[in-house]
């Protein structure tokens, strides 16, 4: 049950609908989006959201799909009963193009069966062959005529028509020009056509000049149009040869249309797939424009909501390129009441009718702007309460119209029931319209029903307190600005923020404070305890938003040392293989060598010569491997720099002595500094430590980059041609653009961009006199104003 009846209204939904229709192609969806109605039963819904899901991945995907000609023949279809009756050339082409439409469709589904089983469904309904679409294209042609080869005889006909108005145009051509060789036609005239017949303009006083019958004469009576004797006999020819031509074009749609008879009960069911693919077509492309998904279903009464969007105000905020703060909710068996408080205007009746609209789009078979993980469950019944119900017709107050409402919520509702009631016991003095709220409230509350409600009265408040299945729900609101933030957050209730309102719009302090003595210490203090602990609250939020982003920087830290640890001793093996197997082969090689020489000597039975010979060329290879050997040995393992002068500040670059690796001094001791080396902080002493130049920084980076393959291939998989300082200090900026760069550099690119955004242009100056030091930047220049302007700075590279 929906209550009251004008529910689609008050929700919003019959906007959703008007939006739904004109994503439509046709009259034929249009139809079917008229009769969307709510749905109450699980597994009627579930295959209605998997098919809208579905044609919204077919759009996602790029996948041709027939987007026209979705037109509906029902108006003279049903014809084709009549023995005798024959569509007119203009219905048949309609037929030909909804009928390819529908081809392509049953096409397209059978292509991608596996893909969208769901669609694939529909397709099965359909015993649509082509031999009727084929014989219909046969005789029509693309403008939407008989093709002249639709028959011989029409054939023929028409060949005579040509002949005999070619003939008929020269013959009234040559009058015609003897005619006006005489002046007697206007000027700037020419041969025209009246009732059919050709025929040529003639003065009006000339008119007995020229031998033939009046067909017509102008406005003014001063040209008459006159078909010369001579033309008469071939006008009559041409005008029975039209006739026979419209005999035989009846006679040939009238067998056309025959062939349509048999095939109207699969053609019914065509053109019922076709409105149903119309229909679910236009939900998809809907829920593309406002950003909608499939949640996950459950067959249950549940509403789990994650950033749930109303996708009206949506569509209206983007308008002007405003965002919709999103809502998260939850309503499930332990927690089925949600009472929600705060400031007026603070967005309490926005985040109600999100509920109820996004609920009832659901059970009719529409996706919803929520976060994929959102669960969603179903109900039998949906009832409201919002806004001003006053009825003049049947002499209802505001307040009587909502008891009105309650009195049907309170007999129709059960555990199956979603109930949403806007400001809940206003209308009426505010004591007894409290109590009679918490009343219905409760006796809702016995039915196991679900609900939202909004109110400002505290015993609703509190009514959650006493009851484990209801929860308080509050729209957060800036205390400092008092400004309304449009967040719902749940587990407290809400300060009106009334007196705080008014004190920001102006009224005096002395009012206020007789306000505050009449409300009372108690309540006023009751306020305010509410203000410091929301207050209180987010601090604490923001504080563990800040612990969970530390542990975060704290595990990919440990991630990154766990990783580099794993590369190290990678490496150490492939080294200790490499070498091992040089071994080997030196090895092999000397044996090789003495085995040659003792086989020499002993072949030459040890003569002087060739023995000294073979000695020889043992001891050359000895030198040989020793002077590699040697040079291996020699080869500096690490490129040395001469440390630059200076003592060691913080904010320097310096490098561990006989190491590579380099990092940025973050704070100094007596003895020791603490760096930054990668992701990980470290302290290290400052005897071990030597102070580096942004010269010898940058060649350790290059060469750093050149000895690690694996390194340029991260490097170049993961670089992105863009970097985003913004909101980083400039030592921070400063240092991830001095890593861009440098990845840049190395990768080869000739341009990259920084965004820096423009504010004061501080960060833009520090950033482009840092880069102005170095000879590889050949250029600093804003990007193009549409782009972005000077927010990004774009740095040319030689």
């Amino acid at each position: 049950m929906i209550l009251p009846l004008d529910f689609e209204q008050r929700i919003g939904f019959d906007k959703i609908r008007e939006l739904i229709s004109a994503e439509c192609s046709s009259n034929l969806g249009q139809a079917i989006v008229e009769k969307m109605a709510f749905i109450r039963k699980f597994e009627k819904l579930e295959p209605l959201l998997l098919q809208t899901n579905e044609f919204l991945k077919i759009f996602q995907s790029g996948e041709y799909f027939p987007s026209g000609n979705f037109i509906d023949v029902s108006h003279f279809i049903k014809r084709a009963k009549v023995n005798g009756a024959f569509f007119t050339e203009e219905e048949f082409f309609d037929l030909k193009l909804s009928l390819k439409t529908i081809l392509d469709c049953i096409s397209f589904f059978d292509e991608f069966e596996k893909e969208y089983p769901h669609l694939f469904s529909l397709r099965k309904a359909v015993d649509l062959e082509p031999a009727l679409y084929k014989a219909i294209d046969a005789k029509i042609d693309e403008r939407g005529s008989l093709r002249n080869n639709a028959s011989p005889a029409l054939q023929q006909i028409r060949s005579d028509i040509f002949k005999a108005q070619a003939q008929l145009r020269r013959q009234v051509e040559k009058i015609y020009k003897q005619a006006s060789a005489n002046k007697y036609t206007p000027e700037d005239a020419s041969i025209t056509v009246r009732d059919g017949r050709i025929v040529i303009p003639v003065l009006a006083e000339y008119k007995r000049r020229v031998k033939g019958f009046i067909h017509d004469q102008s406005g003014t009576g001063q040209t008459v149009y006159i078909e010369p004797t001579e033309a008469l006999e071939l006008n009559n020819e041409v005008r029975e040869l039209q006739y026979a031509e419209r005999r035989e074009i009846v006679k040939i749609l009238t067998q056309l249309t025959a062939l349509v008879k048999p095939e109207l009960e699969n053609l019914e069911k065509a053109y019922r797939f076709l409105a149903i693919v119309d229909f679910i077509r236009a939900k998809a492309r809907f829920a593309q424009k406002i950003g909608a998904v499939l949640p996950q279903l459950e067959n249950s009464r549940i509403i789990e909501y994650r950033n749930a969007e109303h996708p009206l105000l949506k569509l209206s905020l983007a308008e002007n390129n405003k965002k919709v703060i999103p809502l998260s909710i939850q309503l499930k068996g332990d927690k089925r009441i949600l009472i929600i408080s705060g400031p007026n205007a603070g967005g309490k009746s926005v985040a109600l009718k999100t509920v109820g609209l996004l609920q009832f789009m659901l059970q009719c078979g529409l996706l919803i702007p929520v976060h994929p993980d959102s669960k969603c469950g179903i109900f039998s019944n949906l009832f409201i309460d919002i806004g001003d119900q006053q009825s003049i017709e049947n002499d209802l107050s505001t307040y009587s119209s909502h008891l009105q409402n309650m009195k049907n919520f309170l007999l129709n509702s059960n555990k199956q029931t979603l109930f949403l009631i806007d400001e809940f016991g206003t209308g009426t003095e505010p004591r007894f319209g409290g109590a009679i709220a918490e009343s219905i409230l409760e006796e809702l509350y016995a039915q196991k029903a679900f609900g939202v409600i909004t109110t400002h009265y505290d015993n609703i408040k509190n009514f959650a307190v006493k009851n484990q299945n209801v929860i308080n729900g509050a729209m957060k609101f800036d205390e400092r600005n008092l400004e309304p933030l449009y967040e719902l957050e749940i587990g407290k209730p809400g300060s009106s923020f009334a007196i705080e309102v008014a004190e920001k719009m102006g009224i005096p302090p002395t009012i206020l404070n007789k306000a505050k003595s009449k409300i009372g210490t108690e309540r006023v203090n009751y306020d305010k305890l509410l203000n410091q602990l929301g207050k209180e609250k987010r601090e604490l939020e923001n504080k563990i938003k800040e612990i969970q982003k530390r542990e975060g920087h704290l595990e990919k830290s440990a991630q990154d040392y766990d990783e580099l640890n794993e590369f190290l001793k990678t490496q150490k093996k492939q080294i200790i293989i490499e070498a091992k197997q040089e071994a080997k082969s030196i090895i092999k090689e000397a044996n090789k060598r003495v085995e040659q020489a003792i086989r020499e000597i002993k072949e030459s039975q040890a003569e002087k010569e060739r023995t000294k010979k073979a000695r020889k060329q043992l001891s050359d290879y000895d030198e040989k491997m020793a002077l590699s050997t040697e040079k291996k040995e020699n080869k500096p393992s690490k490129p040395s720099y001469k440390p630059a002068e200076g003592s060691i500040k913080v904010g320097d670059f310096v490098k561990i002595k006989d190491q590579d690796t380099i990092g940025e001094v973050l704070a100094l001791g007596q003895k020791e500094a603490e760096i930054m080396l990668g992701e990980l902080k470290s302290k290290i002493k400052l005897n071990r430590l030597e102070r580096m130049s942004n010269t010898a920084i940058k060649k350790e980076k290059k060469k750093t980059y050149s000895g690690s393959s694996t390194g340029m291939i991260e490097r170049s998989t993961n670089f992105k041609h863009q970097i985003d300082v913004r909101g980083l200090r400039a030592e921070e900026a400063i240092q991830a653009v001095d890593r861009f760069v440098d990845d840049a550099m190395v990768l080869g690119y000739g341009e990259v961009s920084i965004l820096h955004g423009r504010g004061d242009g501080i960060l833009r100056k520090f950033i482009r006199d840092y880069l102005r030091q170095y000879n590889y930047v050949k250029s600093l220049r804003n990007e193009h104003v549409e782009r972005g302007g000077d927010g990004i700075t774009l740095v040319g590279l030689s």
